[in-house]
Protein backbone atom coordinates (compact mmCIF):
# COMPACT_ATOMS: atom_id res chain seq x y z
CA UNK A 1 0.00 0.00 0.00
CA UNK A 2 1.60 3.15 -0.75
CA UNK A 3 2.66 5.38 2.56
CA UNK A 4 0.20 8.19 3.17
CA UNK A 5 1.70 11.55 4.74
CA UNK A 6 -1.75 11.98 6.92
CA UNK A 7 -4.68 10.55 8.07
CA UNK A 8 -6.94 11.46 10.80
CA UNK A 9 -6.96 9.95 14.28
CA UNK A 10 -10.48 8.84 13.18
CA UNK A 11 -9.28 7.11 10.31
CA UNK A 12 -6.51 5.23 11.74
CA UNK A 13 -8.28 4.12 14.97
CA UNK A 14 -10.70 2.57 12.65
CA UNK A 15 -8.35 0.53 10.59
CA UNK A 16 -6.77 -0.64 14.31
CA UNK A 17 -10.16 -1.82 14.81
CA UNK A 18 -10.21 -3.54 11.88
CA UNK A 19 -7.02 -5.63 12.88
CA UNK A 20 -8.40 -6.26 16.30
CA UNK A 21 -11.46 -7.36 14.95
CA UNK A 22 -9.79 -9.32 12.54
CA UNK A 23 -6.83 -11.01 14.05
CA UNK A 24 -7.62 -10.68 17.58
CA UNK A 25 -5.56 -8.21 20.15
CA UNK A 26 -2.71 -9.72 19.62
CA UNK A 27 -2.95 -8.82 15.80
CA UNK A 28 -2.51 -5.07 16.53
CA UNK A 29 1.12 -3.84 16.13
CA UNK A 30 2.81 -0.53 14.78
CA UNK A 31 4.05 -2.54 11.91
CA UNK A 32 0.73 -4.28 11.39
CA UNK A 33 -1.38 -0.96 11.72
CA UNK A 34 1.40 0.53 9.18
CA UNK A 35 0.89 -2.14 6.70
CA UNK A 36 -3.23 -1.62 6.53
CA UNK A 37 -3.09 2.46 7.31
CA UNK A 38 -0.12 3.12 4.83
CA UNK A 39 1.21 5.70 7.80
CA UNK A 40 5.09 4.76 8.60
CA UNK A 41 5.20 2.92 11.66
CA UNK A 42 7.20 5.49 13.16
CA UNK A 43 4.35 7.92 12.47
CA UNK A 44 2.13 5.95 14.89
CA UNK A 45 4.33 5.67 17.40
CA UNK A 46 4.76 9.10 17.43
CA UNK A 47 0.96 9.67 17.49
CA UNK A 48 -0.16 6.55 20.11
CA UNK A 49 3.07 6.74 22.01
CA UNK A 50 2.90 2.78 22.82
CA UNK A 51 1.08 -0.31 21.99
CA UNK A 52 -0.60 -0.67 24.93
CA UNK A 53 -1.89 3.25 24.25
CA UNK A 54 -2.76 2.30 20.43
CA UNK A 55 -4.94 -0.77 21.77
CA UNK A 56 -6.54 1.61 24.66
CA UNK A 57 -7.30 5.13 21.95
CA UNK A 58 -8.47 2.34 19.62
CA UNK A 59 -11.16 0.38 21.86
CA UNK A 60 -11.92 4.43 23.23
CA UNK A 61 -12.92 4.52 19.66
CA UNK A 62 -15.31 1.92 19.47
CA UNK A 63 -16.69 2.82 22.37
CA UNK A 64 -17.14 6.22 20.98
CA UNK A 65 -18.92 5.11 18.19
CA UNK A 66 -20.93 2.48 19.99
CA UNK A 67 -21.87 5.63 21.94
CA UNK A 68 -22.79 6.97 19.04
CA UNK A 69 -24.71 4.08 17.33
CA UNK A 70 -26.50 3.66 20.50
CA UNK A 71 -27.87 7.29 20.70
CA UNK A 72 -28.94 7.07 17.31
CA UNK A 73 -31.19 3.60 17.63
CA UNK A 74 -32.45 5.39 21.04
CA UNK A 75 -34.00 8.52 19.42
CA UNK A 76 -35.76 6.12 16.43
CA UNK A 77 -37.61 3.63 18.64
CA UNK A 78 -40.71 4.06 20.37
CA UNK A 79 -40.78 4.17 24.32
CA UNK A 80 -42.69 1.01 24.72
CA UNK A 81 -41.01 -2.45 25.50
CA UNK A 82 -41.24 -3.47 21.60
CA UNK A 83 -39.14 -0.86 21.07
CA UNK A 84 -36.90 -1.99 23.45
CA UNK A 85 -36.63 -5.08 21.97
CA UNK A 86 -36.20 -3.51 18.54
CA UNK A 87 -32.93 -1.05 20.30
CA UNK A 88 -31.16 -4.37 21.68
CA UNK A 89 -31.69 -6.26 18.10
CA UNK A 90 -30.87 -3.77 16.32
CA UNK A 91 -27.39 -3.64 18.58
CA UNK A 92 -27.10 -7.27 17.90
CA UNK A 93 -27.17 -7.34 14.29
CA UNK A 94 -23.14 -6.16 14.65
CA UNK A 95 -22.05 -9.54 16.04
CA UNK A 96 -22.91 -11.47 12.65
CA UNK A 97 -21.52 -14.60 12.91
CA UNK A 98 -20.15 -16.82 15.53
CA UNK A 99 -16.75 -15.90 14.71
CA UNK A 100 -16.93 -12.48 14.39
CA UNK A 101 -18.65 -13.01 18.03
CA UNK A 102 -15.96 -14.58 19.39
CA UNK A 103 -13.81 -12.56 18.06
CA UNK A 104 -15.26 -9.85 20.47
CA UNK A 105 -15.42 -12.03 23.23
CA UNK A 106 -11.11 -11.31 22.88
CA UNK A 107 -11.93 -7.71 22.44
CA UNK A 108 -14.10 -7.57 25.38
CA UNK A 109 -11.36 -9.26 27.86
CA UNK A 110 -9.08 -6.10 26.78
CA UNK A 111 -12.18 -3.35 27.84
CA UNK A 112 -12.20 -5.26 31.08
CA UNK A 113 -8.50 -5.18 31.86
CA UNK A 114 -8.43 -1.75 31.43
CA UNK A 115 -10.03 0.62 33.90
CA UNK A 116 -10.66 3.30 31.73
CA UNK A 117 -12.38 0.97 29.39
CA UNK A 118 -14.69 -0.70 32.03
CA UNK A 119 -15.58 3.06 32.86
CA UNK A 120 -16.37 3.82 29.49
CA UNK A 121 -17.92 0.00 29.32
CA UNK A 122 -19.96 1.42 32.67
CA UNK A 123 -21.00 4.55 31.39
CA UNK A 124 -22.02 2.77 28.00
CA UNK A 125 -24.54 0.32 29.88
CA UNK A 126 -26.30 3.16 32.51
CA UNK A 127 -27.17 5.01 29.30
CA UNK A 128 -28.41 2.16 27.71
CA UNK A 129 -30.15 1.20 30.98
CA UNK A 130 -31.92 4.94 31.48
CA UNK A 131 -33.18 4.11 27.69
CA UNK A 132 -34.24 0.34 28.66
CA UNK A 133 -36.34 1.56 31.28
CA UNK A 134 -37.90 4.80 30.00
CA UNK A 135 -38.98 2.15 27.67
CA UNK A 136 -40.34 -0.59 29.95
CA UNK A 137 -41.99 2.83 32.37
CA UNK A 138 -45.54 1.74 32.79
CA UNK A 139 -48.26 4.17 31.72
CA UNK A 140 -47.37 7.17 34.67
CA UNK A 141 -45.40 5.14 37.02
CA UNK A 142 -41.82 3.65 36.79
CA UNK A 143 -40.48 0.61 36.46
CA UNK A 144 -36.95 0.94 37.70
CA UNK A 145 -34.61 -1.90 37.57
CA UNK A 146 -35.96 -3.69 34.69
CA UNK A 147 -33.50 -2.09 32.21
CA UNK A 148 -30.64 -3.66 33.97
CA UNK A 149 -32.45 -6.94 33.83
CA UNK A 150 -33.41 -6.36 30.54
CA UNK A 151 -29.63 -5.50 29.49
CA UNK A 152 -28.52 -8.56 31.77
CA UNK A 153 -31.29 -11.26 29.74
CA UNK A 154 -29.88 -9.06 26.59
CA UNK A 155 -26.25 -10.41 27.23
CA UNK A 156 -27.10 -13.62 28.52
CA UNK A 157 -28.74 -14.46 25.37
CA UNK A 158 -25.82 -13.30 23.10
CA UNK A 159 -23.53 -16.06 24.99
CA UNK A 160 -26.13 -18.48 24.87
CA UNK A 161 -26.80 -17.77 20.99
CA UNK A 162 -23.01 -18.42 20.78
CA UNK A 163 -23.05 -22.10 22.06
CA UNK A 164 -25.98 -22.83 19.14
CA UNK A 165 -25.75 -20.55 16.83
CA UNK A 166 -27.98 -22.39 14.42
CA UNK A 167 -29.81 -19.16 13.40
CA UNK A 168 -29.22 -15.18 12.83
CA UNK A 169 -28.42 -13.42 15.99
CA UNK A 170 -31.05 -11.03 15.91
CA UNK A 171 -33.68 -13.56 15.15
CA UNK A 172 -32.57 -15.32 18.42
CA UNK A 173 -32.30 -12.02 20.81
CA UNK A 174 -35.39 -11.16 19.42
CA UNK A 175 -37.00 -14.32 20.55
CA UNK A 176 -35.73 -14.31 23.82
CA UNK A 177 -36.44 -10.68 24.69
CA UNK A 178 -39.86 -11.46 23.79
CA UNK A 179 -40.05 -14.08 26.12
CA UNK A 180 -38.41 -12.02 28.80
CA UNK A 181 -40.71 -8.97 28.59
CA UNK A 182 -43.82 -11.49 28.39
CA UNK A 183 -42.74 -12.94 31.72
CA UNK A 184 -42.19 -9.83 33.72
CA UNK A 185 -45.06 -7.36 32.46
CA UNK A 186 -47.77 -9.41 32.04
CA UNK A 187 -50.73 -7.98 30.26
CA UNK A 188 -53.55 -7.70 32.65
CA UNK A 189 -57.03 -8.80 31.84
CA UNK A 190 -59.16 -6.00 30.96
CA UNK A 191 -56.48 -4.05 28.76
Amino acid sequence: MPRHKTLPDETVLGVALQLLHTGGPEALTFAGLARASGLAAATLVQRFGSKAQLKQAALLHAWDRLDEKTSQLAADIARTPEGAVDLLVALSGDYGAIESYAEGLLILREDLRDPLLRARGARWRDALVDVLDTCLAERGGQRQGLGQLMASQWQGSLVWWGFEPNCPVADHVGRELRQFVAAVMPKRAGT
